[in-house]
C-alpha cells in the first residue's frame, strides 16, 4: 500500500505547480482583457483594431523570450546532457512558434486596416517571417530524426544558431512599432503603456505555464519510450 501511495504523491508534485501558474494565468488574462477592452481609450484614427496591439506585440515580445529559452537550454543540455533540459529547449520552442503564429496573424489584421493589405514584403515583415520559418525547420528536425538522442543533439545546434536571427527582427522593427498607437509626444498614452506591459506579462505566465505543460508531457513520453523498450526486451 504505501509503495503504490508515494509515486502518486511526487506525480501532484509538478501539477500542483502547474495548477498554481495556470490560476495566476488565468487572473491575469482576464484583468488583461478588461484593461483592453473596458480601460483603454480607443485610439483615434484606427478605433477599436487598433485594440489587436495588446495583443500583437506582447505575443511577439513572448515569442523572443521563449527562443531565448531554447538558446540558454541548448547551450545547458549541449553542456550537461541533462535530458531535463532538452525537453525544456524543445517545449519553449513549440510554445514560441506557437505565440509568433498568433503575432503573424494578429499583425495581418492589423496591416489590413493600416494599410490596406494583408501583407507587405518590408524588413520587418519579412525578417520575423523568416524566423518563424527557422523554428518551424527546427521543430521538424526534431520530429524526423531518426533516434531520440539525435533530435536532442541536432536540435540544440539549430537552437543555438538559430537564435542569431532573434536580434536581426528586433533591429528590423522597433518593439512598438505601430505610429498609430503613439501621440504627438512620440511615446505610448500612459493608459495605453500600462496596457502593454500588463499584457506583455500575463502573456509571460501563460509562456510559464504552457511551457511547464509541454515539458511534462515529452517526459512522459520518454518514461512510455522506456516502458515499451522494458516491455519489448
Amino acid at each position: 500500500m504505501a509503495s503504490t501511495a508515494m509515486p502518486a504523491t511526487k506525480a501532484a508534485g509538478p501539477g500542483g505547480w502547474r495548477l498554481a501558474v495556470l490560476a495566476v494565468a488565468g487572473a491575469m488574462m482576464l484583468v488583461n482583457l478588461w484593461l483592453i477592452f473596458a480601460y483603454v481609450p480607443t485610439e483615434v484614427s484606427m478605433g477599436v483594431v487598433q485594440r489587436i496591439f495588446y495583443f500583437h506585440v506582447p505575443t511577439v515580445e513572448i515569442g523572443f523570450v521563449a527562443f531565448f529559452v531554447v538558446f540558454v537550454a541548448s547551450i545547458w543540455y549541449l553542456v550537461s546532457r541533462k535530458p531535463s533540459a532538452d525537453r525544456l529547449a524543445q517545449a519553449a520552442a513549440e510554445i514560441g512558434t506557437m505565440f509568433l503564429t498568433v503575432a503573424i496573424i494578429m499583425g495581418a489584421i492589423w496591416a489590413k486596416k493600416a494599410w490596406g493589405t494583408w501583407w507587405i514584403w518590408d524588413n520587418k515583415l519579412t525578417t520575423t517571417f523568416v524566423l518563424w520559418l527557422i523554428y518551424a525547420g527546427y521543430l521538424m528536425v526534431r520530429a524526423y530524426a531518426p533516434t531520440r538522442a539525435q533530435a536532442a543533439r541536432w536540435g540544440a545546434i539549430i537552437g543555438i544558431i538559430s537564435f542569431l536571427d532573434v536580434p536581426i527582427v528586433y533591429a528590423a522593427s522597433s518593439i512598438l512599432h505601430p505610429a498609430e498607437t503613439l501621440t504627438t509626444e512620440g511615446g505610448l498614452e500612459p493608459a495605453m503603456r500600462l496596457a502593454h506591459w500588463f499584457s506583455f506579462f500575463a502573456f509571460g505566465v501563460l509562456f510559464v505555464y504552457m511551457t511547464m505543460l509541454r515539458s511534462g508531457q515529452h517526459h512522459d513520453e520518454e518514461r512510455i519510450d522506456e516502458l515499451r523498450r522494458t516491455t519489448i526486451e
